[in-house]
């Protein structure tokens, strides 16, 4: 079981395919998503690592996480979440992750905090029908109408679905598939919609209802560094010039 990544919902919007299909996708924005923890199963008694994701200001951190970021060697965060993994699937604290974790294709599950709604009635908030138009109802056409019995049970029985605080909860949304990504602006496209308002947090995981396909990176897409990248290239010609020189050597050899 790998991790999964921290992403902040921008929006909706629609791409086409190459045969004119339209579909719609909601952009999710993977940005500078660090490893800032890593729990073990000796010391902590679970495997896990614990990812942040976005830019904070330093004035706004507590000293007490400001600490936290500091021990990590990363810039503080905005958001922190932490994903259960199994003890193959850890990674090093400071490690960025790439949107390319995911691959086009790959069913996934989304979970966010609903819109607030506020104070809603039953007809909103639990699709109730309400009363009749006519026949005597008045002023109370869009009650829930009767919550319970006279004598027995007399009473209203917990959980009965009536006015109350509507959406700011979190919800997961399954089976979503990951159109595309683009590691380079940190943006995912994920078909249909999410939980969340624009702005908002949300949690990617691979779906539970299907298998993590074979070209998934394990145990996480990591983000490629150009630095380190850069003396990769400038080791190869030193590489191969100690094996020119010998020839060298031996044609002037030959020839004196």
């Amino acid at each position: 079981m790998r991790t999964g990544l921290l992403a902040q919902k921008l929006g909706m919007t629609r791409i086409f395919t190459a045969d004119g299909e339209h579909v719609p996708v909601t952009v999710l924005k993977v940005d500078n998503c660090h490893v800032v923890a890593v729990r073990r199963q000796d010391s902590d008694g679970y495997d896990a690592v614990q990812l942040g994701n976005g830019v904070a200001k330093v004035k706004n951190v507590g000293k007490a996480m400001r600490g936290h970021f500091a021990k990590a060697k990363v810039e503080p965060k905005r958001k922190l979440i932490e994903f259960r993994v199994s003890a193959d699937a850890l990674l090093e604290v400071g490690q960025e992750l790439s949107p390319d974790h995911f691959v086009p294709g790959q069913y996934v599950d989304v979970a966010g905090i609903t819109i607030g709604k506020g104070f809603a009635g039953a007809m909103k908030r639990h699709h109730f029908s309400g009363l009749r138009a006519s026949h005597g109802v008045s002023v109370s056409h869009r009650s829930l109408g009767s919550t319970g019995n006279s004598q027995d049970p007399g009473k209203v029985f917990k959980g009965k679905k009536m006015a109350g605080h509507m959406g700011d909860r979190r919800a997961t949304q399954q089976n979503l598939r990951i159109v595309s990504t683009d590691a380079e602006e940190g943006l995912i496209l994920v078909r249909g919609a999410v939980p969340g308002a624009k702005g908002g947090w949300v949690r990617i995981i691979d779906a539970v209802k299907h298998s993590v396909p074979e070209d998934a990176p394990f145990p996480a897409g990591l983000l490629a560094s150009g630095p380190e990248g850069a003396p990769e290239a400038e080791v190869a010609p030193e590489a191969e010039a100690p094996a020119e020189t010998p020839a060298a050597d031996g044609a002037v050899d030959g020839k004196e």
